[in-house]
């Protein structure tokens, strides 16, 4: 099964592209997802994944999202492959949108609440990691 569940912030604005063949539309944009373990002493860190999104659920991620909003997006994880111009090859892993919500409240954008409920996780119930021993891997 390859399924893919994330939340994070969009670090600037999708971008949209039309593909040479078919003319379909293909959204793109990185995702800052924030990691749910904390080293003491040090900053929360996030990993910054790519996001591409086809058709319409790409016309939704151009039409709605914007830089700094906090979204969901589930889809599936795929890696490609290319060779420049100089004959090297080139690897990107990505997510392929299948669904995205708006994940920041209505009321207020910097409230946790969200369309995820349950799958959000609150300051509160994060780890804090004392050493590399704590890690549950």
């Amino acid at each position: 099964m390859n399924k893919v569940i994330l939340m994070g912030r969009l670090t600037k604005d999708p971008e949209v592209r039309y593909t040479q063949n078919s003319n379909t539309l293909v959204a793109s944009f990185n995702l800052a997802v924030n990691r749910r373990f904390v080293k003491q002493g040090e900053e929360r860190q996030a990993d910054f994944v790519n996001i591409v999104a086809w058709s319409k659920i790409g016309e939704f991620c151009s039409k709605y999202f914007k830089k700094g909003q906090q979204v969901g997006i589930i889809g599936r994880l795929q890696t490609r492959t290319w060779d420049d111009e100089q004959g090297q090859k080139h690897y990107v892993t990505e997510v392929i949108a299948e669904e995205a919500y708006f994940a920041d409240s209505k009321k207020d954008s910097s409230n946790e609440s969200n369309a995820f409920g349950d799958f959000a996780t609150s300051e509160t119930s994060d780890f804090e990691i004392t050493n590399s021993d704590d890690l549950p891997f």
